[in-house]
């Protein structure tokens, strides 16, 4: 779905912006490609910049609750410097590298329910509008996909997927969020485990692995979190059901203090696109650290064929397609 608009700045007569994002999803840390095709309208005018700008939905933390709102994660200059003519149709094709903490919005080509966008800015005679949004689709890397399917293979079952703001203390993190994949446990673990969140945090050289369970408690306990961290390579050949199963168990098993010094910050939720300030949360261990609750997509994982994604009264991924619209759209009307 592609969303055209009249840049408004310059009223009516003004030139239109379309961005067709070359079919297929992106993999985190990979090549973004596509097309801005400008009309220009009834004079000429000079573009001076043509900008894309990555913008996802988040949910924030702060005292009232909690909140979403849109944060921009990273610009790319494509074009610029030159003068659109009456009525001329011109494209500028472009090809920018994905951040590698891009989150993921699909599995097995079904959507998680994380919304994520690339908005299309132009700079004409020192106005600027924010005339064209796109739905970003975005794949698993092969290390995020094999530690998924070995989870599914273990028996455990995709709940949900979304986007928390703030930083997880100890960890390389780069964006001013990060990704919580939610899992329900396998048979196994149900009476240790309410679920589990699985975070990646690629970079060039690899891949850290967060894990965190909220407990049960038992008669005499209350429940608390406990996290662990792996680091992995992005082409490793492992045993990865093994692997995952080891790290499940260690992660269940140790609940002594490790993690209780790493913290989730949230600071001021969108100031300045998510670039405030930072609080710690804490340890890990206190019944207040957030949980995140059911997002929007609910999907059911089974068998061998790993965690597979049949969206259940959630959202299928024209109905996120629709989103991306119709949230993004509200965020800018409530900006300007």
């Amino acid at each position: 779905m592609v969303f055209k608009r009249l840049l408004g700045s310059l009223g009516v007569g003004g030139p239109t912006v379309d961005t067709v994002l070359d079919p297929g999803p992106v993999r985190p840390g990979g090549t973004l490609a596509g097309q801005v095709h400008l009309k220009g309208g009834s004079a000429d005018f000079d573009i001076e910049h043509i900008t894309l700008e990555l913008v996802a939905r988040v949910e924030a933390e702060h005292e009232e609750g909690e909140s979403e709102g849109v944060v921009a994660f990273d610009r790319f200059t494509v074009g610029g410097g030159f003068r659109l003519a009456e009525g001329e149709q011109r494209s500028v094709p472009f090809g920018v590298t994905l951040p590698w903490e891009t989150p993921v919005t699909e599995l097995y080509g079904q959507a998680l329910g994380v919304v994520l966008g690339v908005r299309t800015e132009l700079s004409v005679a020192g106005a600027k509008d924010k005339g064209d949004l796109d739905p970003l689709t975005v794949g698993p890397l092969p290390a995020q996909e094999a530690i998924l399917e070995a989870l599914g293979q273990l028996g455990f079952g995709f709940k949900s997927a979304d986007l928390e703001y703030g930083r997880i203390g100890g960890t390389g993190q780069q964006l001013p969020f990060y990704q919580e994949i939610e899992i329900t446990p396998s048979p196994r673990y149900a009476h240790q485990v309410n679920e589990i969140e699985v975070t990646f945090l690629a970079n060039p050289g690899g891949m850290e692995v967060i894990l965190e369970a909220d407990k049960r408690g038992g008669f005499f306990s209350g429940g608390h979190d406990a996290l662990t961290r792996f680091t992995v390579g992005h082409h490793d050949s492992r045993d990865w059901n093994t692997e995952v199963d080891g790290w499940i168990r260690q992660l269940v098993e140790h609940r002594a203090s490790h993690g209780s010094h790493s913290a989730y910050g949230h600071g001021d939720p969108y100031a300045g696109h998510g670039h405030g300030g930072h609080y710690g949360h804490g340890d890990h261990h206190h019944d207040d650290h957030h949980r995140s609750g059911p997002g929007m997509g609910t999907a059911v994982a089974a068998g061998a064929a790993g965690l597979a994604v049949g969206v259940v009264g959630g959202m299928v991924a024209a109905e996120v397609v629709d989103e991306v619209g119709d949230f993004f759209e509200g965020d800018e009307e409530d900006e300007g």
